[in-house]
């Protein structure tokens, strides 16, 4: 399956591209493409494939069977135009920053947003054993916290090169992104408030969010949000409410000087507990820990499970079996646009309290796709 990468900055050079070249026997990388023209001919000429700094021009010349979007900000106009093109598309999150972005992209399009937490051995093996105790309606809470130190200091170890496009090459996406959040939030949005939802919670939060759907469904309410400090950002985000049977509550921190990435999700149900514990996403082939606690009598049953299989593996797998056995991914367009959704629900719960405006989609009544 011949593929081509728009965007080689971290993801690229820490996960995808390593990958690639470990799966050779899946996939053949055909070009690359960035807006730094200069990034983009080095690894280019390194992995002795066409390189672009255009990704229109790359879709007009072809010569490949599908898109990995690795870019920042809203992947929607992209993933539209390579979709129309008849390409398969695996596209990080977020999907998009708007509801309006998704119009014209179908539910059932050649389309697999990038979530590889759904795809870690552990995660999925959760979802396994709480089917067995009863599935979500055994679940009386969900419980996530996030510790996040500097990207930074998470990638001490990893050599990656920057990508600095110019300012004219970056400008029509940086408009584009505008004018999403504007039709997410509306015009009077605080500068904050955007970089909140667009940054923190469609940026990384999103993550648990599409745990949360592979456990438990969409969370039915956003009772009660709060965000702090205010002189510091990214800030701290805490998130509550209803999921269909019982209740979550999500926190995450960004604390730069923390000393390693922390991501706790644990669930809480009839019969016991279950326990993810994941390491820093860019730490390849380190096992997230799975802990099921259990009674059987008089015995309190601890199960540990560990799996060294690397997530982004496993998606990239999924994302082949997808193109040639039309196996559905874990995440097309409607589970994106549910996060969307959700994501708008917790800044408008924010902005209500905190006495910011708020319009656009997210201040819309209602808050269904």
């Amino acid at each position: 399956m011949k593929v081509a990468i728009v965007g080689l900055g971290i993801a690229a050079q820490v996960m995808y591209l390593p990958l690639l070249a470990r799966r050779r026997d899946l996939f053949e990388l055909s070009a690359v493409c960035d807006l730094d023209e200069v990034h983009a001919a080095k690894i280019g000429a390194e992995l002795g494939v066409a390189a672009f700094d255009d990704p229109m021009t790359m879709l007009g010349r072809g010569g490949f069977d599908a898109l990995i979007v690795l870019t920042n900000g809203s992947h929607a106009r992209l993933v539209r135009a390579a979709l129309d093109r008849g390409h398969w598309v695996l596209c990080e999150k977020p999907l998009a920053y708007s509801r309006a972005e998704l119009a014209g992209i179908p539910d059932g399009a050649r389309l697999m947003v990038g979530y590889m937490k759904q795809y870690d051995p552990a995660a999925q093996r959760m979802a396994e054993v709480l089917h067995e105790a009863g599935g979500a309606e055994a679940v009386r809470h969900l419980d996530v916290t996030v510790l996040h130190p500097s990207t930074e200091s998470q990638l001490l170890f990893a050599k990656a090169r920057a990508s600095r496009p110019s300012p004219e090459a970056l400008a029509p996406y940086v408009e584009a992104d505008e004018e999403a959040l504007t039709a997410a939030l509306g015009a009077e949005a605080p500068q904050r408030l955007r970089r909140l939802y667009s940054q923190v919670v469609l940026g990384s939060l999103c993550h648990d969010l599409s745990l949360m759907r592979m456990f438990t469904g969409p969370p039915g309410t956003v009772d009660h949000v709060a965000v702090w400090p205010d002189d510091v950002f990214p800030p701290s985000v805490e998130a509550n409410g209803d999921l269909a049977t019982g209740r979550y509550g999500m926190r995450w921190h960004y604390l730069a000087g923390y000393p390693a990435y922390q991501e706790r999700v644990v669930i809480y149900h009839e019969h016991g507990s279950l326990e993810l514990d994941f390491p820093s996403p860019y730490l390849m082939n380190t096992p997230t820990t799975l802990t099921s606690v259990t009674r059987v009598g008089t015995t309190e049953r601890k199960i540990v499970f560990r799996d060294i299989a690397e997530a982004f593996e496993r998606q990239l797998v999924a994302f082949h079996r997808f193109a040639t056995q039309d196996e559905p991914p874990l995440t097309g367009r409607d589970g994106a646009l549910s996060d969307i959704v959700t994501a708008q629900r917790i800044i408008r719960r924010h902005a209500e309290s905190a006495g910011l405006p708020i319009g656009g989609e997210a201040g819309a009544a209602g808050g269904t796709p």
